[in-house]
Parts: C-alpha cells; structure tokens; sequence
C-alpha cells in the first residue's frame, strides 16, 4: 500500500459509484493507471465489494440495538450454529463474536420497541444455549466510513 491507493481507498469509500474516468481526474494520474490500481487492490482483497447504504428508519426499522449474548457450552459447534442461524434472522443487522464476558453481540434493528421485546421473547429467550444476554437500545450512531490514513508498518 502507498499513498495512491490509500488515497485511492478514501475516495471510494467517499464515493464508490464514482467512474474511474473521476476517480483518475481526482487522482492526477491517467484512467489506465486508476483502474489496474483499483483492479489490484481488489485481487489483494483490500477492496472486498461495494454496497449502498441503508436508511433504517425509512424502511421502518427505526429502532436499533446492540444484545449481547453468552452461550452454552461454549463449543465451537455451539459457537457455528448459533452465528449461522442468527445471522439468518431478518432483524440482525450484523454479527461479532467476541472473547471475553460475552461470546456474541448481535447489532439489530426492528420496528418499535414491541418488535424488539418480541425478538428478545420470541427468537433469544427461546434458544436452549444462550445463558444470558443484554440489551442496550442505540440512541444515535456516528460512522466513521473512510479510512482516512492507514497505520505505519512496524
């Protein structure tokens, strides 16, 4: 990685719909050079895909939160079931499997908070190896999307 495509990555995760005919131009270099540039970042797996950027609340799920989960036993079966089936779920939005207290922390998003309780009751409560979790309802959310400088090599 140098400083063109660091700079090449900040722009597209700016932008991603941005042609390489632009994306060149803001770059100073020429359009041959922008798309084999972006084309090895991809073979490197640097740029893994792109994807639009949802709205929550305009597809009425509004209401979003963060559960933490500990399962047991702690197997790596239990472990692969539990992600799989979860992150099948159309109300989780992301899943993180964790070291420490907890084992999973499922980010979700629902209608109300009727609908989060009845996820709570209905799809958690019920699953024989969860022996606990925590809800934290998320008030507001600040992304950061852009990688704005990668750290130095050690």
């Amino acid at each position: 990685m140098d400083e063109l495509d660091t700079e090449i990555i900040r722009l597209l995760q700016t932008d991603a719909r941005r042609s390489n005919r632009e994306l060149a131009r803001l770059l100073g270099i020429a359009p041959s050079t922008c798309l084999e540039r972006v084309r090895a970042l991809t073979r490197r797996g640097v740029i893994r895909g792109y994807h639009a950027e949802i709205d929550h609340a305009a597809l009425n799920r509004s209401v979003q939160a963060m559960v933490s989960v500990q399962v047991r036993p702690l197997s790596r079966a239990v472990i692969d079931s539990f992600k799989e089936s979860v992150s099948a779920l159309p109300q989780v939005l992301s899943v993180f499997v964790l070291a420490g207290g907890d084992d999973f922390l499922l980010h979700v998003a629902v209608q109300d908070l009727d609908h989060l309780h009845g996820f709570l009751l209905d799809r958690l409560s019920q699953r024989r190896e969860i022996a606990g979790f925590r809800t934290s309802v998320i008030f507001q959310q600040v992304r950061n999307p852009v990688l704005s400088r990668l750290p130095d090599p050690a």
